[in-house]
C-alpha cells in the first residue's frame, strides 16, 4: 500500500522526534522507492556488478535512520537525502574495488555515457564523484541538482523545492551543470 507524500512527512516528523514504532511504518512507506532510486543506480552500472539495489536501498535507509540528526523537511528532501547516501555507498564501494584490483590514474568517462547511463569500471563512478566534488566546489547548488535529477531522479518540481527555488531556477541551472560536467568529462587528462 503506497502513502501519500503528506502520510511519509508525519512519519518523518515522528521518526525525527523518536518514536520507534514510527521507524518501521516509514520504512514500510518508504521502501519501494528506495529501491526504486537503487536500481536506478544500479542500472548505470556495468553488468556483473556485485552490489545489489535491495542491499543499498537497506544500508541507505539504516544509515539515515541511525543519523543522530534526523531533519527532513518532507518526502522529497528525505528521498534526496537517501540519494545522497546512495552515491557515497556506490562510490564507497568503487574505491574498494580499485584499490583491490590495482592503483593507476582515473580514467575520462564519456559524458554521452553518463547520460545514457552505464559505467563501466568503478574508475567511472569515481571520476562522476570527483568531477561533482569540483562542480560543489565552484557552484554547490549546481552539484545538488544534478545529484537531485541524476541520482535521485527527482522532477524539477521536487528539485526546486528541496532547494527552496523555483522550478525555473533548477531548470536553468540543470542546463548549466550538464554542460560544465560534459566539459569536464570531456576534456583531455593533464
Amino acid at each position: 500500500m503506497e502513502k501519500s507524500s503528506g502520510e511519509i512527512t508525519l512519519l518523518l516528523k515522528r521518526v525525527a522526534a523518536g518514536d520507534g514504532r514510527a521507524g518501521d511504518k516509514l520504512a514500510e512507506a518508504v521502501y519501494a522507492e528506495l529501491r526504486r532510486i537503487a536500481g536506478r543506480m544500479m542500472s548505470w552500472e556495468r553488468a556483473g556488478h556485485t552490489l545489489q539495489p535491495t542491499a543499498i536501498a537497506d544500508e541507505a535507509f539504516l544509515n539515515l535512520i541511525d543519523q543522530p540528526e534526523r531533519n527532513w523537511q518532507n518526502r522529497a528532501h528525505f528521498f534526496a537525502v537517501a540519494a545522497q547516501a546512495m552515491r557515497r555507498i556506490l562510490v564507497d564501494y568503487s574505491r574498494q574495488k580499485r584499490a583491490l584490483k590495482r592503483g593507476g590514474a582515473l580514467e575520462r568517462v564519456d559524458p554521452e555515457k553518463a547520460e545514457l547511463g552505464t559505467f563501466s569500471s568503478p574508475d567511472d563512478i569515481l571520476a562522476i564523484d570527483q568531477a561533482l566534488d569540483r562542480l560543489s566546489a565552484i557552484d554547490p547548488r549546481q552539484a545538488r541538482i544534478v545529484e537531485l535529477r541524476y541520482f535521485a531522479g527527482l522532477t524539477e518540481d521536487e528539485t526546486a523545492q528541496v532547494l527552496a527555488v523555483s522550478p525555473r531556477t533548477v531548470k536553468r541551472e540543470w542546463a548549466f551543470a550538464r554542460a560544465w560536467l560534459y566539459g569536464e568529462m570531456t576534456k583531455p587528462p593533464q
